[in-house]
């Protein structure tokens, strides 16, 4: 790999920590404001609106300017809506300016790889992005988890200075700490290179850009590979971001959990997200990228039966980690939890590299990368909207995630049967083409 490759790894590293840590410290901020529990899935929902509602414009933005420059302007836009939370903005309304800057940093963030890197190269650079990414998260999560705890805020608050500037709550101290998070990752992204490449002068006409958009979602969604791609992808990110707080739900309801310690099962998701992940790179050729389909299906498998996982039965063994106490039970679920994720990230990478190419050959970098944030943020928000809805009818824990697990298999066969047809009209998996884009000299 290129030294480019490691800086960008190294600042979606820390801004991906940043970004996780941040939504645990938000919820936490949302208990404290006595905020009905429906609200706390809303948190993603407003971070992901910015991603649907600025698709039509951030392409343009990232393909106008080197790459790493935009990743370094929207990492201070997530800094300055941290800042906005930590001085007295709404949880909700601050959350989702953090959103503003993480809509324009995806398309930089990933558009920059197919710049940088050969299309053989595409899955493995996913792989290791998507771990390094997967690895932010579980200590992201957990970070989150510690600096919310009373120990750890106490001593936060216990340093110079955060008084002097208003902060006397823990939430406060961990919003403080995590900015100095955001930093550190905008200082990685001066720090990468540029990939010389050049599209055609970019028009920031809001009109044109919407039709331009348009245009490049039809494009890329009447495209035989890009469309199954596309699909599985979108299905993905919004299943894994109700699952997210559905895990929370979970962990209080059948393991008795409080919030600091349910984030170490977030954390088993993500752990196996990375191990799934990286294995999909070792293993999985972009040629091959469809054959991984039916991991899907048994990934719903596996959340139905998590509906099941008993309560009661399993010895009360118990483990301190700071001031939580698991049990065996919530060990054990933890490992299973570790199963899940690892199915997820073996199916989802090379569905992720194969969207890249296909948007790449067939649009832009920056162009194909906002279609798809697209297209995926739907899905999230109308899966938060949907356990929103849930949360507020007072349905059971049980039988939400048994829903979400028979949902996910219906999904995943419904995109195998859409996949056959449309191989049994054509072997699509030889398309080839050309990028659309100049290397400046």
């Amino acid at each position: 790999m290129k030294r480019g490759f490691y800086w960008i790894m190294a600042a979606q590293f820390f801004s991906s920590l940043a970004d996780n840590a941040l939504l645990i410290a938000s919820i936490a901020l949302l208990m404290q404001l006595q905020a009905p529990g429906w609200m706390t899935p809303l948190l993603k929902f407003f971070f992901t609106v910015s991603y649907v509602l600025l698709a039509p414009f951030v392409g343009s933005f990232a393909d106008a300017l080197p790459k790493g420059r935009v990743m370094f302007v929207t990492n201070v836009l997530k800094l300055g809506g941290l800042l906005l939370m930590l001085f007295g903005a709404h949880p909700l309304l601050a959350y989702g300016a953090v959103g503003l800057g993480a809509a324009a940093y995806s398309p930089a963030k990933y558009g920059i790889l197919t710049e940088l890197l050969p299309p053989q190269q595409l899955v493995a650079a996913n792989g290791w992005i998507e771990g390094t990414t997967v690895g932010s998260i579980i200590l992201g999560t957990v970070l989150g988890g510690a600096l919310i705890s009373r120990d750890v805020g106490d001593w936060l608050l216990g340093l110079p200075g955060l008084h002097a500037i208003g902060v006397d709550t823990v939430a406060g101290a961990a919003l403080a700490a995590i900015a100095l998070i955001y930093l550190v990752a905008a200082l990685c992204n001066l720090k990468i290179g540029d990939t010389g490449v050049r599209y055609a002068r970019q028009t920031f006409n809001p009109l044109r850009q919407l039709v331009e958009f348009a245009h490049c979602t039809r494009v890329l969604w009447s495209d035989r590979l890009g469309q199954i791609s596309m699909a599985v992808t979108t299905l993905f990110w919004g299943a894994g971001a109700t699952l997210q707080f559905i895990i929370l739900n979970w962990a209080e309801a059948v393991l008795g959990l409080d919030l600091s310690a349910a984030t170490t099962l977030q954390a088993s998701v993500a752990l196996g997200v990375a191990v799934g992940a990286i294995a999909a790179a070792a293993r999985v050729p972009l040629k091959r990228s469809l054959s991984v389909l039916p991991v899907g299906i048994a990934m719903g498998m596996a959340c139905v039966l998590l509906a099941f996982y008993p309560r009661g039965g399993v010895p009360e063994v118990q483990l301190a980690i700071g001031s939580a106490h698991l049990s065996l039970a919530s060990l054990l679920a933890g490992l299973y939890l570790v199963l899940v994720g690892a199915m997820a990230g073996y199916f989802v990478v090379p569905m992720n590299a194969l969207l890249q190419h296909r948007g790449y050959v067939l649009l832009s970098a920056g162009h194909s990368i906002a279609v798809q944030n697209f297209s995926e943020n739907v899905g999230v928000l109308v899966m938060l909207a949907m356990d929103a809805l849930l949360i507020w009818l007072h349905l059971p824990v049980r039988t939400t995630i048994a829903l979400f697990g028979v949902f996910l298999i219906a999904s995943m066969w419904a995109v195998m049967r859409w996949n056959a047809r449309n191989m049994r009209e054509r072997d699509w998996t030889r398309v080839i083409g050309e990028p659309r884009h100049e290397t400046a000299p």
